[in-house]
C-alpha cells in the first residue's frame, strides 16, 4: 500500500495520530497535524516558507532514511517536489 503524504510538507501520514483534522474534529487524510488542524493550515506561509522551515528537520530525515541529502540538495529536491502537493497548486 502506497503511503499518503501530507499535501503541504511531504511528511509520511503513516498513522492516524499524526493526521489533520477538520472543523468537526474528524480527521482529514491530506495534511499532518503539524500543518492542519480544526480546519485550517497552522501557519499561513508560503512555499518558500515551508520548506525552509522543513529543512531544520533534515537529520531526523536523514537518520531514517537510505538516502542522505546535503541541505542544498533537499532544497532543491523540495523546490521540485512541493509544487505538486495540493496545498501549492495554483
Amino acid at each position: 500500500m502506497e503511503t499518503k503524504l501530507c499535501q503541504s510538507c511531504g511528511m509520511p501520514l503513516e498513522s492516524n495520530e499524526v493526521f489533520g483534522t477538520n472543523a468537526d474534529g474528524s480527521k482529514n487524510e491530506d495534511y499532518c497535524c503539524y500543518c492542519f488542524a480544526e480546519g485550517k493550515f497552522t501557519k499561513d506561509c508560503t512555499m518558500d516558507e515551508m520548506i525552509a522551515h522543513c529543512i531544520e528537520f533534515l537529520d531526523d530525515f536523514n537518520k531514517d532514511s537510505e538516502v542522505k541529502y546535503s541541505k542544498e540538495e533537499a532544497i532543491i529536491a523540495m523546490k521540485e517536489f512541493f509544487p505538486t502537493l495540493k496545498r501549492w497548486q495554483v
